[in-house]
């Protein structure tokens, strides 16, 4: 018994009034959406706990250490469901928003942790004399990390961020707990409603290869781009 192709199906207009190909473009968007927000989220706070994992003060230390090992040790779809579910219920003002909003935190605080490791990394793999040296200069401790030691760990640990961002991409698909119409979650209600599951399942499949694909070229470019002789990454 051979399989007979029906990528026509796409074509064909779902209960909405739309196409499914249509709906497939909107899910498309909803995932770049809340992996685009959360990436944000996730660089922000990740690259601030990774600077304080490496600071001289040890409550700094402590607090950053402490968000590194909440949100890396929790599955990211009980986080999902924390923020959709129990903490608008513990904080009244929370309720308000929406789901797409929970799952950026989720997902974002999740890849934060992640992030903050390869910050703190990246900063701990420069020689210390560079630290020295800027204070030595004269500069502030925030100034030091600003203009001496954050250009070149981020140059370092671009391609595990690359990694990050790739990941959070594939990551976005437990966005579909909550409902909001992404990727899998129109892959599991079209599926159901046309039967053309392999069809349906190859076209998702594509579209989350040739996104995260694309994150990937672009940080290379910009890893070329930014590189420094004779330090870790370079080809030079």
């Amino acid at each position: 018994m051979t399989f007979t192709w029906n990528w026509q199906i796409f074509l064909q207009q779902n209960g909405g009034g739309q196409t499914y190909l249509q709906w497939l473009m909107s899910a498309w968007g909803w995932t770049l959406s809340v992996a685009l927000c959360a990436l944000v989220v996730a660089v922000v706070l990740g690259s601030l706990m990774g600077i304080l994992r490496t600071t001289p003060s040890k409550a700094l230390v402590l607090l950053g250490n402490a968000w590194t090992e909440l949100f890396r040790n929790i599955p990211l779809l009980v986080q999902v469901f924390l923020w959709y579910h129990v903490i608008p219920s513990m904080f009244v003002s929370l309720r308000a928003l929406p789901s797409f909003v929970l799952v950026v935190f989720a997902l974002g605080f999740f890849t934060s942790s992640r992030i903050s490791e390869q910050v703190k990394a990246g900063i701990q793999s420069l020689p210390q004399g560079q630290r020295y040296a800027g204070l030595a200069m004269g500069l502030t401790l925030p100034q030091t990390y600003r203009y001496v030691l954050l250009p070149m760990a981020f140059r370092i640990v671009i391609p595990p961020l690359t990694s990050e961002a790739m990941n959070i991409i594939k990551n976005s698909s437990v966005a579909f707990a909550v409902s909001i119409a992404e990727l899998t979650m129109f892959a599991m209600q079209a599926q159901e409603e046309t039967a053309r599951g392999i069809e349906i399942y190859l076209a998702v499949t594509a579209l989350y290869f040739v996104s995260a694909f694309a994150v990937n070229r672009v940080a290379l470019w910009i890893e070329a781009r930014v590189q420094v002789p004779g330090m870790i990454g370079s080809t030079r």
